[in-house]
């Protein structure tokens, strides 16, 4: 009996280890010798399905491509194979020694790791020049290019930056994914929306290729000297054609994975003259007419009208200050409303902006507005110029008349009259003696006394159900949460409005309320943040689409910000839409 019970164990011992054996999960890397430019592909093997991948970190290797999977299943002889793979494809950051380190899976309830890989990083190899090598067709038959429109322009003056993919017609692309996208730091930028990829028929070098147009940049230097335009690089897909053919006649194709770059540019931004710059010059370069328009040149006293200072035309439209109106002093002007309209092509900004001022006079009159000046240089002719407004005269037809200036001469031209004493003068009658009585009220049974009998006992009844709401609101950990979000809201809301001209503290700030007060109001953190989770989220809570809008595009200015050069005034919008977009979801919010 003794004999059995052992033989039953073994048996069991042995078909555990013969079904654990059965599971393999292993890495296999393409070589273990690469030069610095070449690529490496690392596959992630099992014969069984798992749940919970989770590959190494990869350091000194940067992914471009994957984790792309592939499963395969085959019945041989009645007995299924079963295989899937997670495929990397990695390039070294530099030379040496690196160990791919483990990877984890979890199958049937147990974890499995593969074992790590070593793999050795040359220097740069050559790359042999085969007509029938995949990696060397790829290499010649694609290329990015930056097409600059001017290298040499001058200080606000508009660049275009177009970035075209050159394709050979012998080869193709599958796929591509930005790697480094350009910052353009020293630059005022926009990029112009790219509706649809249109292949188009080009030549490079001399040869025939397809292209297609990626991006496209407006960008306004904004510091003198040499400035650098980072390069763009894209990880592709490229499908090389073979010499074999499948069954049904058609070529098979290898699949190489490129990487490209438009390479870095340099270009030299002129300074303004410094001969003929007028005094009052601000950085407005283009072409651009000026005018001042008021909404009545007649009207009454306490009634208002619109005085509008507008620049129109082409240039750096959003990058300069408008010049400020002068009114008399007899009219009250409150500070202006800036609008903007304006649109970015690849020729630049055109449009126009314009500063207008409410104006509320208060006596009847005439009132001059004196003409303004406004220059701007002019890169058509490289020379500043300057234009002037009209002079304008108001007229207030009714209303009370300003005294002012004859009692002022009457009081310096007349001569001073003696004051003569009356003898029927009498003094004010003082309406509070502040008599006191002689005789003080006795302390008990009065009021005060009561009160102080009493108070302390009502007084315990409310401190048991004070301590019992404090309780509830410290039990509430999502209330105190949100709570803690609308007072950091407001907090930073006052935060933004006292860092106005300063940009970076003002649009952190400004970012922030926003955050804390969708934590409030929606309830989510601010991990799950994203502009289309937003959307819905306040669609659901019936706020309105062109609300919704104000806000995301608040959001979207926060970011772009802290790349771009902004106006005190630019800031002061901000922030009234932020106020303004904030009070209208309150109302709106179900």
């Amino acid at each position: 009996m003794k004999i059995f019970k052992y033989i039953s164990i073994s048996l069991i011992v042995l078909a555990t280890s013969i079904a654990s054996a059965q599971i393999k999960f292993e890495a296999k890397v393409s070589k273990k010798r690469l030069g610095v430019n070449e690529r490496l592909r690392v596959d992630f093997e099992m014969n069984k399905d798992g749940d919970n991948f989770n590959p190494p970190s990869f350091n000194n290797f940067m992914v471009v491509g994957g984790p792309n999977q592939s499963v395969s299943n085959s019945w041989i002889n009645g007995k299924r194979s079963f295989s899937k793979t997670y495929s990397y494809f990695l390039a070294p950051k530099r030379q040496g020694t690196f160990t791919i380190q483990q990877a984890t899976i979890e199958i049937d309830g147990e974890t499995y790791k593969t074992t790590p890989v070593t793999v050795t990083v040359t220097k740069a190899v050559d790359k042999p020049k085969d007509g029938n090598n995949a990696d060397y067709i790829a290499s010649e038959n694609i290329h990015l290019v930056a097409e600059i429109s001017n290298t040499n322009p001058y200080l606000n003056e508009a660049i275009t930056v177009v970035y075209k993919l050159y394709v050979s017609p012998n080869t193709g692309v599958s796929n591509w994914r930005e790697i480094d996208n350009p910052k353009y730091s020293d630059f005022w930028s926009q990029n112009i929306d790219i509706k649809g990829l249109k292949v188009q028929n080009g030549t490079y070098k001399g040869e025939d290729y397809r292209y297609v147009v990626l991006r496209k940049t407006v960008l306004y230097p904004q510091k003198t000297g040499k400035l650098d335009i980072e390069p763009l690089s894209l990880d592709i897909t490229v499908e090389v054609p073979t010499n074999r053919r499948d069954i049904f006649g058609s070529r098979l194709v290898n699949q190489v994975h490129k990487t490209v770059s438009a390479g870095n540019r340099t270009i030299k931004v002129k300074p303004l003259p410094e001969t003929g710059k007028p005094a009052g010059f601000t950085g407005a370069v283009g072409e651009f007419d000026f005018k001042v328009i008021t909404s009545k040149s007649e009207l009454n006293a306490s009634e208002s009208l619109q005085a509008k200072v507008e620049v129109s035309g082409k240039g750096n439209l959003k990058l300069f200050e408008l010049p400020k109106i002068n009114m008399p002093s007899s009219l009250e002007v409150y500070e202006p409303e800036h609008s903007e309209n304006v649109r970015t092509n690849l020729n630049g900004m055109h449009g126009s902006i314009s500063d207008s001022y409410t104006v509320v006079p208060q006596f009847k009159g005439k009132y001059p507005i004196p003409s303004i000046s406004f220059s701007y240089f002019d890169l058509k002719t490289e020379s500043y110029k300057t234009v002037y407004s009209d002079e304008q005269v108001i007229s207030v037809l009714e209303g009370p008349t300003n005294t002012s200036e004859n009692q002022d001469i009457t009081s310096t031209s007349g001569s001073k009259q003696r004051v003569v004493e009356s003898n029927n003068q009498f003094a004010f009658v003082k309406t509070d003696p502040n008599l006191m009585p002689i005789k003080k009220p006795r302390f008990f049974r009065s009021l005060g006394f009561w009160s102080a009998m009493f108070l302390p006992l009502l007084a315990i009844p409310l401190a048991i159900l004070y301590r019992r709401k404090k309780q509830e609101r410290d039990a509430d950990v999502f209330g105190n949460k949100i709570r803690k979000a609308d007072k950091l809201a407001k907090k930073y809301l006052s935060e933004a409005k006292k860092a106005l001209g300063q940009k970076e503290a003002f649009y952190v700030a400004l970012e922030k309320a926003l955050h804390n007060y969708l934590k409030a109001k929606l309830h989510i953190e601010t991990s799950d943040f994203s502009k289309d989770k937003i959307q819905n989220l306040l669609l659901e809570k019936q706020v309105s689409q062109a609300t919704i809008v104000e806000f995301v595009s608040i959001l979207k200015n926060c970011e772009l910000a802290r790349y771009t050069p902004i106006t005190q005034v630019e800031m002061e919008q901000d922030y009234e839409k932020a106020a303004k977009t904030i009070s209208a979801i309150d109302k709106q919010i179900q």
